[in-house]
C-alpha cells in the first residue's frame, strides 16, 4: 500500500519544486510587478481594494494586503526558497509546508498576467493538500489520486469537447511542436518525424489522458500501469517543450500511485527504513476535517465538471463556493491545449532613436534570430517570454500588459529591461518602439543543413503603439 515512504518522497520532490519556483520568480519579480514593473502590484491592491472593499481578500488572499514593496516581494522569495530547503531537509515540516503554500499563493494573488498559469495553480493545490498529508494519509493519498486523475482526464476531455479539428482528425502533433511557447532543442525533431508516428503518437495522447487515468482506482497493478503510462507522457513533453515544472510536478504526484514496496529497492534499505513510520497517527479531530475537506473538494469538483461541460456557471452561492476554492489554490480546472494552435506568430519589438533605423530588443528564451539554437529552461519560467507568445495569438494592441511593457522600455525600466537578453540601447531608451509581427516555421532539414538555422520567417506587418 502507498505509505509513509512515498509520502517522504513527495514531500521531498514537492520541496525541490517549490524552490525551483521561488528562485524563478525573484529573478523577475520586480520587473513583473515592482513599482518599476509592467504590472505594479501595489496599483493592482489598490484597483482591487476599491472593486471589492473589505472583502478584497477573499478574492485576492495574499500578505501583500499588509504592505507591498519591490523589497517585500523579493523577500517573500527568498523566504519561500528558505522554507523549500527546511522542507528538503526534514526541518519544520509543518511550518515550511504552511510558509511555502502562503507564500506561493501570496504571490500568485499578485502576479496578475504572469503568474495566471495552470501549473501555478497545480502547484497551489498539490501544496494544500500537503499541509494535511500527514494528519490523515490516507484519506490525503486518496484525494492526491483524485487530484491526478482530474489533471490526465479533463486534459483529454478539454481536446475532445472543444471541437478543434486538429485533435479530431489526429494532426494536432503535426502543428504542436512548432508553435508550443517555448520548443525544446529536440522541437525541430520531433516535428519532421514521419506524419504515421506523429499521428500514432496523438492517439496515444488520447488513450493515456482519456482511458488509463482509470486505472488510478483500480488496484496495484492497475496503478502501477497508470503510473508508468503519465510519467512516460510527461517525459516525452519534457524532452521537446519547456514548461517550467509542470511536468516535474506531474510526476512526482505520480508516487501516490505507488505502493511503498515499489520505492523500498531503488531507495535502498537505509532510507527506507528511517521513514517507514514517519507518518503521525490521525486524530479523530484531524480524521474529521479531512474528511469534511474531501466532501468540499468533491462538491467544488462537481461543479467544475458541470461548467466544463455546460459552459456556464452554476447558480450562486454554487458559483460563489467554486470560485473562493480556486482564489485560494484549493480547486482548479485544468486541461492543457484543448485547442491547437497552427500557426507561428511572434511579436518582434523594436526600437529606433530616429525612426529610421530600428533595432530588435532579444528575449532570453522565445524566439528572435531565426539562426539563434533551440534551449531548455525548465524548471525556469520565463513568464515574460511566454507571454509574448500569448500576445501575438491575438490583437497586440488590446493587451494592457503589452502596452504598459513598452511604456516600461520607453521609460527605461531598470527592473524591464531585466528581463531581456540585451539591451540595443544601453546609453538611453529609444524615441521610438514598434512591433514587427511575422510567421515562424520550422526549417527543413535542408534548410537547416546549409545554414544551420532553426526558423524561417515572414514579416505578416508592422504596428506602431501610440
Amino acid at each position: 500500500m502507498t505509505g509513509p515512504l512515498a509520502a517522504w518522497i513527495f514531500l521531498r520532490l514537492l520541496a525541490l519544486i517549490y524552490f525551483a519556483a521561488f528562485a524563478s520568480l525573484s529573478a523577475q519579480i520586480n520587473g513583473l510587478i515592482g513599482a518599476e514593473g509592467i504590472l505594479p502590484a501595489a496599483e493592482f491592491l489598490d484597483a482591487a481594494r476599491a472593486r471589492w472593499g473589505g472583502a478584497a481578500w477573499l478574492e485576492l488572499p495574499t500578505l501583500f494586503w499588509l504592505g507591498v514593496s519591490d523589497d517585500l516581494l523579493m523577500d517573500a522569495c527568498y523566504v519561500g526558497m528558505a522554507a523549500a530547503l527546511a522542507l528538503l531537509l526534514n526541518v519544520f515540516e509543518r511550518v515550511a509546508l504552511l510558509l511555502c503554500y502562503g507564500l506561493y499563493l501570496s504571490l500568485v494573488s499578485v502576479g496578475q498576467d504572469f503568474t495566471s498559469f495552470q501549473w501555478d495553480m497545480l502547484l497551489l493545490e498539490s501544496g494544500f493538500l500537503a499541509l494535511f498529508l500527514r494528519l490523515a494519509p490516507s484519506i490525503a493519498v486518496w484525494l492526491y489520486r483524485w487530484l491526478l486523475f482530474r489533471f490526465m482526464f479533463m486534459g483529454g476531455v478539454v481536446k475532445l469537447a472543444s471541437g478543434d479539428p486538429t485533435w479530431r482528425n489526429l494532426t494536432a502533433l503535426n502543428y504542436h511542436f512548432e508553435t508550443q511557447p517555448l520548443p525544446s532543442p529536440l522541437a525541430w525533431y520531433a516535428h519532421h518525424a514521419p506524419a504515421a508516428w506523429l499521428q500514432a503518437a496523438t492517439v496515444a495522447v488520447f488513450v493515456i489522458e482519456l482511458a488509463v487515468p482509470f486505472l488510478v482506482f483500480c488496484g496495484r497493478r492497475g496503478r502501477l500501469v497508470a503510473a508508468v503510462c503519465f510519467v512516460a507522457l510527461q517525459g516525452a513533453i519534457i524532452l521537446t517543450g519547456n514548461y517550467t515544472f509542470f511536468n516535474l510536478l506531474t510526476i512526482a504526484l505520480c508516487v501516490f500511485l505507488l505502493d511503498d514496496g515499489n520505492l523500498r529497492r531503488p531507495l535502498g534499505a537505509r532510507i527506507s527504513e528511517a521513514h517507514a513510520g514517519s507518518t503521525d497517527a490521525p486524530g479523530r479531530l484531524a480524521t474529521y476535517l479531512i474528511g469534511t475537506l474531501a466532501a468540499l473538494i468533491l462538491t467544488v469538483c462537481a461543479l467544475r465538471l458541470w461548467m466544463d461541460i455546460n459552459r456556464r456557471p452554476p447558480v450562486q452561492p454554487l458559483y460563489a463556493l467554486a470560485r473562493l476554492a480556486s482564489n485560494w489554490g484549493m480547486v482548479n480546472g485544468y486541461g492543457p491545449f484543448a485547442v491547437m494552435t497552427t500557426e507561428r506568430r511572434e511579436i518582434i519589438v523594436e526600437g529606433s532613436r530616429d525612426g529610421i533605423d530600428w533595432l530588435p530588443y532579444a528575449f532570453p528564451y522565445k524566439p528572435g534570430d531565426p539562426a539563434r539554437p533551440l534551449a531548455w529552461n525548465i524548471p525556469h519560467q520565463p513568464r515574460l517570454d511566454w507571454q509574448m507568445w500569448f500576445a501575438a495569438l491575438g490583437d497586440p494592441r488590446r493587451s494592457e500588459w503589452l502596452a504598459n511593457f513598452l511604456q516600461r522600455l520607453k521609460a527605461g525600466s531598470a527592473p524591464v529591461i531585466g528581463l531581456l537578453a540585451d539591451n540595443p540601447f544601453p546609453g538611453a531608451p529609444p524615441r521610438h518602439l514598434r512591433l514587427s509581427i511575422y510567421r515562424y516555421e520550422f526549417t527543413a532539414p535542408e534548410e537547416r543543413g546549409r545554414d544551420g538555422a532553426i526558423w524561417r520567417r515572414s514579416l505578416l506587418g508592422r504596428l506602431t503603439p501610440e
